[in-house]
């Protein structure tokens, strides 16, 4: 068991030093993604909110014709719709050089609130540097990796934690404030992970979901006995654009979606982003306590017409956990409790590898004198 240990150790401290600042990121970035919304709606009330809930809204048509005669958008990707009456509508277009904007759009007015590019948001730095280190496919390797190697650190810093003897368990799970520096820091860095030890694996096996294929696979394979998965996309019927006039295209497509499932919720339209697809509405039940528990719609791009609806009930266990790994992620899942609990145990995950990195240079102090 001693030599078991002294190898989990070594593994514990050199895969510590080499993904110590990526993990370190990684907390930080995914800290501040945890109240994301909450802290963009203060700094940019704009982008979130109207002034004045007025008596009707204008059709989803007239603000995206504003858009495109006033922004020189050319192409729409995304229109986002909130039941709170407050809100505004969130809508994404490509201008001709294909840069992508957000708009936020006063949906009494048709007005444009707010507007920026996409990429230049702070969030979407903060997310990109989460999920890729402003690196790409290779940040997005190397972010994985760390989640894998994270995952591996909770693990053996348990079993290095746990007590020869039951009897020395207490003196384990408090810090001795009153002793050394050294004897200080190890305690921090033992009982931080130890208490958040469930809520880290929890992130971080969730946080593998997003990253690998094969752990998704895996995941959804013991919900469902297969990996076998619905397409989210379906064919587009029509193969050409009929030219016809569309005048109440985007509302058309909305009023469809909204009376085709009959609870209180967002909806969400998705443009495809290639030639071949139809165009995805979901709506999400905001009647819920969970979020994102979202039945889908498919129409024609062209037509407007409904090609097929799939209800939230009748997806599969595997359906069903795929959209709850977001919000356990971010904490988000039963709101303002597990997004405080993942905040503080995020902060905490940062100090993790610079207490281990001031174990490790106590021991080479030690060995070098």
């Amino acid at each position: 068991m001693k030599g078991f240990k002294k190898k989990i150790g070594l593994l514990h401290l050199w895969l510590g030093i080499a993904s110590g600042l990526i993990i370190c990121i990684a907390a930080i970035t995914g800290s501040l993604l945890v109240f994301e919304k909450e802290i963009d709606s203060t700094l940019n009330p704009d982008y979130y909110n109207v002034s004045e809930i007025g008596t009707q809204k204008k059709s989803l048509d007239f603000c995206v014709d504003i858009l495109q005669k006033e922004y020189g958008i050319k192409e729409i990707t995304r229109i986002s719709t909130f039941s709170n009456p407050s809100r505004t509508i969130q809508i994404v277009g490509k201008d001709s050089d294909k840069k992508v904007h957000l708009f936020s759009v006063n949906p009494y007015t048709g007005k444009v609130q707010a507007s920026t590019l996409q990429k230049s948001r702070f969030f979407a730095v903060v997310l990109e540097i989460h999920r890729q280190l402003l690196m790409g496919e290779t940040g997005s390797i190397i972010m994985g990796t760390s989640c894998l190697v994270f995952v591996f650190m909770l693990i053996s810093g348990l079993i290095l934690w746990w007590p020869k003897k039951v009897k020395n368990l207490k003196q384990r799970l408090q810090i001795k404030w009153d002793a050394s520096f050294k004897r200080v820091v190890w305690d921090l860095h033992s009982t931080i992970g130890f208490y958040s030890f469930f809520i880290l694996l929890i992130i971080s096996l969730t946080g593998l979901f997003f990253a690998f294929n094969w752990f998704q696979n895996g995941v959804l394979y013991l919900a469902d006995g297969n990996t076998k998965r619905p397409s989210a996309k379906i064919e587009n019927p029509t193969k050409t654009d009929p030219g016809l006039i569309k005048t109440d295209f985007y509302q058309s497509i909305y009023d469809q979606s909204d009376n085709l499932f009959l609870y209180k919720g967002n909806i969400q339209i998705r443009m495809p982003a290639d030639t071949i697809n139809s165009i995805l509405v979901l709506k999400e039940n905001t009647e819920r306590l969970i979020p994102h528990q979202s039945s889908a719609a498919y129409f024609d791009k062209y037509t407007a017409e409904n090609i097929e609806a799939r209800p939230y009930k009748s997806f599969s266990t595997g359906d069903k956990l795929k959209r709850l790994i977001y919000p356990i992620h971010t904490g988000s899942l039963y709101g303002w409790p597990t997004k405080i609990i993942a905040l503080l145990v995020s902060l905490l995950a940062a100090t993790l590898p610079g207490t281990g990195f001031l174990i490790w240079l106590g021991k080479k102090k030690k060995k070098a004198k």
